[in-house]
């Protein structure tokens, strides 16, 4: 039986990402690895347009360049490959600083998710709150959300929220992480949003 998310209405993401990093994160900057379509089933959207956040989104498929020039996006999208992208002068040039508050880990296949994540966490970026898409469901045998989990723990970062699912709960595709020194109580994805939707606010 599929499950409606009931934070649904309120987020322009699969499942409710920018909500979680609007509820975690008070650095209002993010990266976002797979921009993707820039408004439809976006992470970051809300986070730019409606809530003044800065940062920069990677996209590799240049057939969404046109999308994104004609978006109503305030920050940029560079069309690079986030495996090898250089995040360190993206940051310089867009004013930022290596302390983020958001990465959207989100491309095809699981290990190039894995890859680029290595690549922006190796490279000194530090981040408040992670969205990690591993795709487990379509790829059981190699487990990218296990390899993910060690790695950010070996660098300071714990499992916030685990089997986050898009209307199918069995079919986990991503894992949320914060720092470790966030006093966030780790649940599963029906757990938070349940959580979320009681309080019954505008994050």
């Amino acid at each position: 039986m599929k499950k409606k998310n009931p934070l649904h209405d309120k987020s322009r993401a699969q499942a409710a990402q920018d909500l979680f990093a609007l509820s975690i994160c008070k650095n209002k900057t993010y990266i976002e690895i797979g921009g993707n379509h820039p408004i439809k089933i976006n992470n970051t959207y809300d986070l730019d347009v409606n809530h003044g956040w800065k940062g920069f989104s990677i996209e590799l498929i240049e057939k969404w360049k046109d999308k994104w020039e004609k978006s109503n996006r305030n920050n940029p999208c560079y069309f690079s490959d986030a495996i090898t992208f250089d995040y360190l002068s993206a940051l310089k040039e867009q004013g930022l600083d290596t302390k983020i508050g958001y990465l959207s880990c989100d491309i095809e296949p699981p290990k190039n998710t894995f890859a680029a994540l290595k690549r922006v966490i190796e490279q000194g970026v530090e981040f408040e709150c992670i969205t990690f898409e591993h795709d487990w469901y379509n790829y059981q045998n190699t487990n990218f959300n296990q390899q993910a989990t060690d790695f950010l723990t070996r660098h300071g970062y714990k499992v916030a929220v685990h089997d986050v699912y898009f209307k199918k709960p069995w079919l986990p595709y991503e894992t949320w992480f914060v720092r470790q020194d966030n006093n966030f109580t780790p649940v599963n994805f029906q757990q938070w949003c349940i959580e979320e939707s009681k309080h019954g606010k505008e994050i």
